[in-house]
């Protein structure tokens, strides 16, 4: 039989969701296994095949205990062919969140053209004793992993990953309070067991730039992969270092001090003012300096004064306490 014979030719790739009822019938005999359309056969109790008349059991009842995926295929689709080993895979390395049944519709038409299956592969997830979510279409492995996660809830955390993930927590806690030293000592202890870690790479930056070691924070820095600087956490940190670099090149701070006091309207003097003391941890007293200039020439120079700010918290982080001190004055202010 051809795809374009066939009333289950497969179609594009998408979501479905929809509803079934199976009747009051007894519960079925065992029916013998069916050969999925790679060849393989029962994988344990996470991959197995069904028929009409086991599939009561194999997916309705079995899935009030764990979310039965149903994988509607045929031996002469294409598409159930590149399917199979990619859902297998994840199934396996789902360690028991789901399980695979596969079901053969020109062995079993029956409960296809029930639930209204118009195109293979069909993937519908049961859970609770009744379909909840499914795809259509060969989708990529990263899209059923996706997928998995919606149907079953996220992977639990490893033990080691749970403590790896507190070490972060309190280093970075450590961190925010001016302790390097601690939080080096943490940050330096993941990236012992996983040199690659980006929170722990990114963290071990902070410290460096904590400490004026712009040239070592670069360094780190460099090893973060392009794809993971847009996190917020470690594209903070990214922005402190473009600052720290730009502050290194700003001048005395006494001679900025005193132009400021010859001159309270030297309004470059005080946004550069601004930026030392921001790379000396003076949060609040940098935010300062920029409202001076809003309040007195919010225009100026294009507004720059709130630009500079909004840089600031985006390098502070959007919950930290300067940040969303800062905020509310500009609200404030803005709207006053």
């Amino acid at each position: 039989m051809s795809d374009h014979d066939n009333p289950y030719a497969p179609a594009s790739g998408g979501q479905m969701s929809g509803t079934v009822t199976f009747g009051d019938q007894a519960k079925p005999a065992a029916q013998p296994a069916q050969t999925g359309p790679q060849g393989g056969g029962v994988a344990g109790e996470l991959i197995s095949d069904t028929t009409t008349a086991g599939f009561t059991a194999d997916v309705i009842q079995a899935s009030r205990d764990v979310t039965v995926l149903v994988d509607f295929w045929a031996p002469w689709c294409g598409p159930c062919k590149q399917l199979t080993p990619i859902i297998e895979k994840v199934v396996r390395e789902a360690n028991g969140r789901v399980k695979l049944v596969k079901l053969n519709i020109d062995d079993h038409p029956a409960i296809p053209g029930q639930m209204g299956i118009q195109s293979i592969p069909a993937v519908v997830a049961f859970a609770g004793g009744k379909p909840v979510d499914g795809f259509m279409g060969a989708l990529p492995e990263s899209q059923i992993r996706e997928f998995i996660d919606k149907v079953a809830g996220p992977a639990p955390a490893s033990s080691a990953d749970e403590q790896i993930t507190q070490i972060i927590t309190q280093s970075r806690e450590a961190l925010a309070a001016g302790d390097i030293e601690t939080a080096a000592r943490g940050f330096g202890a993941v990236l012992q067991s996983d040199q690659g870690h980006v929170g722990a790479i990114t963290g071990m930056a902070a410290c460096m730039l904590a400490a004026g070691e712009l040239d070592r924070a670069e360094k780190l820095l460099n090893a973060v992969p392009v794809e993971d600087r847009k996190d917020p956490e470690i594209a903070a940190v990214f922005k402190r270092h473009e600052m720290a670099r730009e502050v290194s090149e700003l001048g005395d701070p006494v001679e900025l001090e005193a132009r400021l006091a010859s001159n309270p309207a030297d309004h470059e003097a005080r946004i550069q003012f601004a930026k030392i003391l921001n790379a000396k941890g003076k949060r609040e007293a940098a935010a300062d300096e920029l409202f001076t200039i809003m309040r007195a020439d919010p225009k100026w120079e294009d507004e720059a004064a709130r630009k500079m700010l909004l840089e600031f918290f985006e390098a502070w982080g959007p919950v930290d306490p300067a940040t969303l001190s800062a905020r509310r004055k500009l609200s404030s202010l803005l709207f006053s």
